[in-house]
Order: structure tokens, then C-alpha cells, then sequence
């Protein structure tokens, strides 16, 4: 298994319409493709800026690259996409997104067994 860490760096005030962007179009492209969603999480950088991050499982990096493939070609997803963003304007991401998006992969040190994540996906 790999793991991947998403991070993001966005304006306070952008939060909530990021996380509905992330619940109604995002999640669901990725699960239906097969991605699997470990956890997102919010925290509080200080009183104008937020992290927010999401870890994700995959069998492999191939799946991980396949699953990515195949979210790009989904005509639907990216005019669902493209739609969110003229609704939110463009120009905006500039000043919501602090910092470039961190992306990271990881193997992880303990056997799965051994997590609350044994249960999952089996």
C-alpha cells in the first residue's frame, strides 16, 4: 500500500466553499475511480489562513497514476469542474490559495493489521 497527503493552504474565508467543491465534485470523481478517501481535516493556521489536508490509500503507485488517468479524461468531471470555478471566479483562487499544493506519498511503517484501517476495503 502508498499513501498520498494532499495538502492545501487557503484563505479562512475560502474554506467552506472549498470543502463543498472537494464533497460535491471532487469525492465523488475519485471514488468512482477508485480512490480511497483514509480522512480530510481542517485546521487553523491563524485567524485568516487554513490547511487543509486529505490522505488517500492505494494498492500501488500505478493504480494511484491509473485512478489520476482516468478522473483527466472524464469529460463530465472536468465541465463540472470548470463550472465550480466561473461560479467561484477564477481570479479568486489567486488570493484564496496561500501556497502552492503540497502533494507527498508514503509507505507506512506499521502493518495495516494493526490500524483501525484493516477493516476497510477488504
Amino acid at each position: 500500500m502508498i499513501y498520498r497527503r494532499k495538502t492545501y493552504v487557503v484563505a479562512s474565508s475560502f474554506v467552506e466553499e472549498f470543502n463543498a467543491l472537494f464533497n460535491d465534485i471532487l469525492l465523488p470523481t475519485q471514488l468512482k475511480y477508485g480512490a480511497r478517501l483514509i480522512g480530510r481535516w481542517h485546521t487553523l493556521i491563524d485567524d485568516e489562513t487554513s490547511e487543509i489536508f486529505a490522505m488517500w490509500e492505494y494498492d500501488t503507485l500505478e493504480q494511484y497514476e491509473e485512478i489520476e488517468k482516468n478522473i483527466k479524461s472524464d469529460n463530465e468531471h472536468v465541465i463540472r469542474v470548470q463550472e465550480r470555478f466561473d461560479q467561484i471566479g477564477r481570479n479568486r483562487y489567486k488570493e484564496v490559495f496561500r501556497k502552492d499544493i503540497k502533494q507527498e506519498f508514503f509507505e507506512s511503517t506499521v502493518d495495516r493489521e494493526k490500524t483501525i484501517l484493516k477493516t476497510s476495503y477488504n
